[in-house]
């Protein structure tokens, strides 16, 4: 059964809109304005979806059926009343992690709202495939779920319905897995460039250690000295970072954390 389309309004114009935006127009839906803040955003990704450009929220057209605000936090709470105001009828959808659904109640009147949150990270440079990305679903009403999860099917096979609670919990998980994850790969890359090494040579390790997560546990995954809290080598690598004493702090801190998970695994299985 073929998918009907429906048109789509854009209220930002970033990495996550960038990706949603193709992605939606690739799959047949009619991309009617994209709203930025910056006039060259708004116009980039207006120009690739062949639509409107605005810098106006107060002029977003009332003519689509959806409106997907892929915006940060902050700039979305602002902005609420404003786009809102004139198309509370509409269906409104943010696309935030740690934003609950309810945030919408804040703008009498309207009627039809949800979330749509793709976990992935995404930036404007590089196009990802939305097949197997996990699309994570709320809204204000079974008519609403059911219209959310027949858009995101037609761009992801893993499309599932969690509570505000979750979504915040797996966005959190998130920024441990991703965020944090490569900021340690640059400073791992400032470690070795001042060596005159190249970034190149953990690649290897790098997706190894991606690879292995997907048939182990993290926890029966983990290597290295503080799993073992191996002193003598931990000392070494501290030694060495005393010319960078936030990255030293760092190392301890995680090295800590790694032994004492390792600690508690092992009273686990008394």
């Amino acid at each position: 059964m073929e998918t009907s389309t429906f048109p789509i309004v854009l209220v930002g114009a970033g990495n996550l809109a960038t990706n949603l935006g193709c992605a939606l127009s690739r799959a047949g839906f009619p991309i009617l304005q994209v709203y930025s803040r910056s006039q060259e955003s708004a116009s980039a990704l207006a120009g690739r979806l062949g639509c409107e450009a605005t810098t106006n929220p107060e002029k977003l057209t009332a003519d689509a059926e959806l409106y997907i605000v892929a915006l940060k936090d902050s700039a979305l709470e602002t902005l609420l009343p404003e786009m809102l105001r004139g198309r509370e009828e509409r269906f409104w959808v943010h696309t935030a992690g740690s934003i609950p659904l309810n945030i919408w109640e804040r703008v009498p009147g309207v009627k039809r709202y949800g979330v749509l949150y793709p976990m992935q990270t995404f930036s404007k440079a590089r196009l990802v495939d939305f097949r197997s990305i996990p699309i994570l679903l709320e809204a204000n009403a079974p008519a609403q779920m059911n219209l959310l999860k027949e858009v995101a099917s037609t761009l992801s096979d893993n499309v599932r319905e969690v509570s505000s609670r979750q979504r915040r919990a797996i966005h959190m998980a998130a920024v441990f897995a991703c965020n944090f994850t490569n900021h340690c790969y640059a400073l791992a890359e400032k470690l070795l460039a001042a060596e005159g090494l190249p970034f190149e040579i953990l690649l290897p390790l790098i997706d190894e250690t991606a690879r292995k997560v997907h048939t182990l546990p993290p926890k029966e995954a983990q290597t290295g000295p503080a799993i073992r809290y191996d002193e003598n080598v931990i000392q070494k690598h501290l030694d060495a970072l005393s010319a960078e004493p936030k990255m030293q702090t760092l190392y301890r801190l995680l090295s800590q954390s790694i032994h004492e998970a390792a600690r508690e695994k092992l009273k686990g299985k008394k």
